[in-house]
């Protein structure tokens, strides 16, 4: 892997909780992604499964983790299945994890070679009473592909018919969403990473520079600094193409005058961060578009102030809305009689500003949370309200990662990253 060694103390400290959280007598597995084929013998590229890696840092296709606090021996509590390596492996696809690299990555002592797996799990079920499978609940998955967990959840049901079944995700929804001093500080690292391509840019955009030249720059400056790159597929939007909320093409050439949405974040160690910020293709703001660049920011500062421990999901996008409301009346973009004929399923904010304004962020780009639970201290969210703009030819969106506080306004991540209208135009002309 690109990154540093992670302290294993935090995987430890993980499956600690998790385990705190389940029933007695309860057996939970956790399962690798697939290496998923393209065609012929080729693959994309492997991206581990976000809960084995949270529960024990093990970084590598074809593992397995299964966790049983009550079992009646000890070696039978924490277990790693591996992919047994050797010379031949070593020299053709490069060294896998030894048992005892196993245990300095993860903190596990009991690590079996995966072709022993069905041997253990069935003197472990003799045992257990209760198996908790691992299933994708978040509330943004559409999932069409069956997964390596879809597969094993089937066969291991089917075999095991008389056992109670529970769920792992609700107890990592809770877990995840919080994170731990370590995460917070690889996520940080992230965003920093992130910074370096952001400032790389703006003394290279200029008139005639395509989208994806913006990208590449981007992805250099994220691989020399230990990142596998962006943390989702980013969207280098000029002109009209910001009006477009997940547009990818990244193939248009920037013409002068336009604006550019970069929505961009490097990952650093499978942890993500989430970046947008506008550049002006010339160095220079027109005045319209830093009306509407201002009123943006105005909005992500005063949503900002919002994220505190007991907040609400809904009621904080309802203020945030109110907000934006002033805003777009004060552009010229809504009148009062557009609220006052408003559909309150439907706001007359949304015309221009139709996404929400934050979504928690860690392992995934859109990590793990129960919206309907209050915000807690240590949680990370996304700031990135917008105005769209298609008959202006222009959107904004601006966004930060910031952690929430036990008191007092949230922790920026992205606070070293430029975002004011000044600031950005300073550097790009300096």
């Amino acid at each position: 892997m690109k990154y540093l060694p992670i302290n294993r103390e935090l995987f430890i400290k993980n499956r600690k909780n998790f385990m705190a959280k389940m029933k007695p007598n309860g057996v939970a597995v956790f399962n690798s992604n697939d290496i998923y084929p393209v065609s012929a013998d080729s693959t994309l590229p492997f991206a581990q499964h976000r809960d084995i890696f949270f529960l024990s840092g093990v970084d590598q296709e074809e593992s397995i983790l299964l966790l049983f606090p009550d079992a009646p021996y000890e070696h039978l509590k924490e277990i790693l299945f591996l992919k047994e390596t050797n010379e031949h492996i070593a020299i053709w696809e490069g060294e896998k994890l030894t048992k005892e690299r196993a245990f300095e990555v993860a903190g596990i002592k009991s690590v079996y070679w995966l072709q022993d797996f069905h041997k253990v799990l069935k003197e472990v079920m003799m045992y257990a009473d209760t198996m908790y499978i691992n299933t994708n609940e978040h509330y943004r998955a559409s999932v069409e592909t069956e997964t390596r967990e879809d597969r094993f959840i089937k066969w291991w049901k089917n075999e095991y018919p008389a056992h109670k079944v529970e769920k792992s995700n609700p107890i990592l929804q809770r877990l995840r969403s919080v994170k731990d001093q370590i995460e917070l500080d690889l996520i940080q690292n992230a965003c920093n990473i992130t910074e370096k391509g952001v400032r790389r840019l703006l003394n290279f955009v200029k008139p005639g520079v395509t989208e994806y030249e913006i990208e590449a720059e981007l992805a250099h400056e994220f691989l020399r600094n230990r990142s596998k790159g962006f943390a989702y597929t980013p969207i280098i939007a000029s002109g009209n193409n910001a009006n477009v909320l997940h547009y990818i093409e990244n193939n248009q050439v920037c013409q002068a005058g336009d604006l550019i949405l970069l929505d961009v974040g490097a990952e650093y160690a499978n942890y993500s961060s989430d970046l947008t910020r506008m550049i002006p293709v010339s160095g220079k703001f027109t005045d319209r578009q830093k009306a509407v660049y201002n009123a943006v920011l105005n909005v992500k500062n005063e949503a900002t102030k919002m994220l505190l421990p007991g907040t609400l999901w809904k009621q904080y996008h309802v203020e945030v809305g109110k907000i934006m409301t002033s805003e777009l009346l004060g552009l010229g973009l809504i009148t009062k009689a557009d609220i006052q004929n408003e559909n309150p399923d439907w706001p007359a904010y949304k015309k221009y500003f139709m996404h929400g304004t934050s979504h928690h962020l860690g392992l995934d780009t859109h990590d793990y949370g129960l919206l309907h639970e209050p915000m807690q201290a240590n949680m990370v969210f996304t700031v990135e309200p917008g105005i769209y703009i298609p008959a202006e030819g222009f959107g904004i969106r601006l966004e930060d990662d910031v952690v929430i506080q036990p008191k007092g306004e949230p922790f920026n991540l992205m606070k070293n990253i430029p975002i004011e209208a000044d600031e950005i135009e300073s550097i790009m002309n300096s």
